[in-house]
C-alpha cells in the first residue's frame, strides 16, 4: 500500500495504479476509520478498480462554534485498516497542501439540496465540504468516489455539485453500517459516556416508528417528546423528499427520515428510507 503526503507523490502512484488497473476509485475520509468506513473501502476494492483512500481533517467544513482540535485521530490504527481491506494508496496531505497560500477559490452550492437541516445548524459546512472535495477530484482523478449514506444530505449535495460542475465520475452511496442497536457508526461515537451509549440508539428507534407512521404529524411531535425525555436535544427530525432534501407531509416514493441529535457533548446524525 502506498502512502502519499505530496502532490508528486500523489501523482506518481496515480500513474502507477492507473497503469496496473485501468480504473480508479476513491473514498473520501476524515480518519478515525470504521466498520462504515471498511464497508466504503470493500465495495471500492469488489469494483475492481485501484482504490485511493483520502485521510483529511478538512478545517473548512467545521463552524466556528465546532471544535476542530477535538475531532478524532488514529493514522496507526486508519493504515492497518485500510492495508487488511486490500487498500492500494492512501492520500493524507497537510493542510499546506490542500490550501497554499494564495488559495481563494470555494466551492458554494446553493439551494437545494445544500438549503435547511445540516446547512442550519452548522453554517460553510457544506462549502467547505464541497471545497475540499472538488480539489480531492481533481487531485486523485477517479473515476468513481464512494460516499457513505449515513451523511445523507452531504451526499445528495455532492451529486448536485458533481452533476452542475460536470465532473465526469460516478458517485456511489454505501448503505449504512450500525451497530446491533441501531445506533449509525460513527467516528465521534466514541465519545459517548457509557449511560448515553445505552440511551443513543432510541434515535434509531423513532425515527423507524416514524416511517412507519399513517399521521406524520403526530408521529414527529411524539418522536421529539420521547427524544427529550431520552435526554437528547433535537437540531432537527423531518421527512424529506430523498434527493432535494424538502420537507414532507406524507409518505412519498423516495422519501428519508432525516434527524440530527445531541446527547451529553455528541452530535449524532441518522436517516432511514421513509
Amino acid at each position: 500500500m502506498i502512502v502519499a503526503h505530496t502532490l508528486v507523490e500523489l501523482d506518481a502512484a496515480r500513474a502507477d495504479l492507473r497503469a496496473r488497473f485501468g480504473a480508479l476509485a476513491l473514498v473520501p475520509t476524515m480518519g478515525a476509520l470504521h466498520a462504515g468506513h471498511r464497508a466504503l473501502v470493500d465495495a471500492a476494492v469488489a469494483s475492481g478498480a485501484a482504490v485511493a483512500t483520502s485521510i483529511f481533517v478538512n478545517p473548512l467544513q467545521f463552524a466556528a462554534n465546532e471544535d476542530l482540535a477535538r475531532y478524532p485521530r488514529d493514522e496507526a490504527g486508519d493504515l492497518a485498516l485500510l492495508r487488511a481491506a486490500g487498500n492500494h494508496l492512501v492520500w493524507m496531505p497537510d493542510v499546506s497542501v490542500m490550501y497554499p497560500p494564495g488559495d481563494v477559490t470555494l466551492v458554494d452550492v446553493t439551494g437545494p439540496p445544500a438549503e435547511r437541516w445540516e446547512a442550519e445548524h452548522r453554517p460553510g459546512h457544506f462549502r467547505g465540504m464541497a471545497t475540499v472535495v472538488t480539489k480531492l477530484f481533481g487531485q486523485v482523478r477517479p473515476d468513481a468516489a464512494y460516499f457513505g449514506e449515513k451523511d445523507w444530505q452531504q451526499l445528495q449535495v455532492v451529486r448536485r455539485f458533481v452533476g452542475d460542475l460536470h465532473l465526469r465520475l460516478e458517485i456511489i452511496g454505501i448503505e449504512t453500517v450500525r451497530e446491533a442497536d441501531g445506533l449509525a457508526l460513527s467516528s465521534r461515537n466514541r465519545f459517548l459516556a457509557p449511560a448515553e451509549r445505552g440511551v443513543a440508539a432510541v434515535l434509531n428507534r423513532v425515527m423507524r416508528q416514524i416511517a412507519a407512521a399513517a399521521d406524520m404529524p403526530s408521529a414527529l411531535a411524539q418522536a421529539r417528546v420521547e427524544l427529550a425525555g431520552a435526554g437528547f436535544t433535537v437540531d432537527y427530525l423531518a421527512l424529506v423528499d430523498g434527493p432535494s432534501l424538502a420537507p414532507l407531509e406524507r409518505q412519498a416514493s423516495g422519501a428519508r427520515v432525516i434527524a440530527a441529535a445531541r446527547l451529553g457533548s455528541v452530535r449524532l446524525i441518522d436517516n432511514i428510507a421513509g
